[in-house]
């Protein structure tokens, strides 16, 4: 059962109170003033507001259990108008008699009531349907609330997998490539695939560490990408250079965990892998207004097959960029002059 927001914390009661207060002035002073009742009636008759003010907050237990979302409207209607019927008479009945009981002399005031019991009737019923009108719109209300923390909540859960599914799609694919380097590495050089399984090891020891984050600093991203670099160096040896120039007002900014390993992973396999010159990485790093811009350059040859902007790689990193920062254009990609750029805009 729902709690009773009357009584669910402090500021309910005291307002609920205040104007219970005010009722009973209004009404003692239309009694006084409107229908010339002498002062000792008004008073009793002041127990009707009593046990209004108790009818007001039962009301709402028997309201919390019928379902205005599925029950249907004409049960509904009969329901409350029976109920309005009942809970009325009930009021007047109950009033009546603590009232009668307490007057020395209840002659005059008995017929006071029956002169009035019509339009005091009236403002039991009156009283009733205001009251689970008001209690109807607090439960929709509670609902509305809860459905929207509900799917709030459904919404992140999904965001959340999304992202770890994406991250997941990432990972497996540059394990694999070392693996297979590793292997023909075996019996060429068993000396370099000594020392790309450890570097492996660290690469892996970190990326486990860090599995969990949404966000890392970039200082400690870049540690990890040299450790990448420093793998592909061994299978790919000086077919690539690294050339970094990074703000130092850049490295202590959070940037999403292993976003940038995707991007070197794309120079390696469209650029360095195809091939026979020298291939410059250049990673740039500044803040350009509210944003960390980190900028990724290489070369390529021409007669090799241009650097594809489509790949899972860079799919990725768009689509975990928009989930985390709600951004549609936060990689911008372009391939000019046999330069290709990528360009990633992180909030800050």
């Amino acid at each position: 059962m729902l709690i009773n927001p009357i009584i669910n914390n402090l500021r309910s009661i005291f307002i609920y109170f205040l104007l219970w207060i005010i009722l009973s002035a209004v009404y003692i002073a239309m009694l006084i003033f409107s229908l010339r009742v002498n002062t000792e009636v008004a008073a009793y008759d002041l127990i009707f507001i009593l046990l209004l003010f108790g009818f007001g907050i039962i009301l709402w237990y028997p309201i919390s259990y019928l379902n205005y979302g599925n029950d249907k409207l004409s049960w509904l209607v009969v329901s409350h108008l029976f109920s309005g019927i009942v809970a009325s008479a009930l009021w007047l009945g109950l009033g009546y008699f603590i009232i009668t009981s307490i007057i020395p002399n209840p002659d005059s005031y008995i017929k006071f009531f029956k002169e009035t019991i019509a339009w005091r009737y009236l403002i039991g019923l009156m009283f009733y349907f205001l009251v689970t009108s008001f209690y109807y719109i607090i439960k929709y209300y509670t609902n509305l609330q809860e459905r929207i923390t509900r799917e709030a909540e459904l919404k992140n859960s999904i965001t959340e997998a999304e992202l770890r599914t994406l991250k997941f799609q990432i990972n497996p694919h540059f394990i694999f490539n070392s693996l297979n380097s590793m292997s023909a590495l075996t019996t060429i050089d068993p000396e370099s695939a000594r020392n790309m399984i450890l570097k492996l090891a660290d690469f892996l020891r970190y990326t486990l560490a860090n599995n969990e984050k949404q966000k890392n600093l970039l200082s400690d991203e870049l540690k990890n990408i040299k450790l990448y670099l420093d793998i592909e160096k061994i299978r790919f040896e000086d077919k690539f250079e690294y050339i970094e120039e990074i703000n130092d007002n850049c490295l202590d900014v959070q940037i999403p965990n292993m976003i940038l390993q995707p991007l070197f992973e794309n120079v390696i396999k469209h650029a360095v892998y195809e091939s026979f010159n020298k291939i410059i990485l250049k990673m740039k790093c500044c803040k350009e207004n509210s944003f960390l811009k980190i900028t990724l350059e290489n070369n390529y040859e021409q007669k090799s097959s241009s650097p594809k902007g489509n790949g899972i790689g860079l799919q990725n990193i768009k689509k975990r960029l928009e989930l985390i920062y709600r951004y549609p254009d936060l990689l911008e990609v372009k391939n000019e002059s046999n330069l290709f750029t990528v360009n990633l805009f992180i909030p800050v």
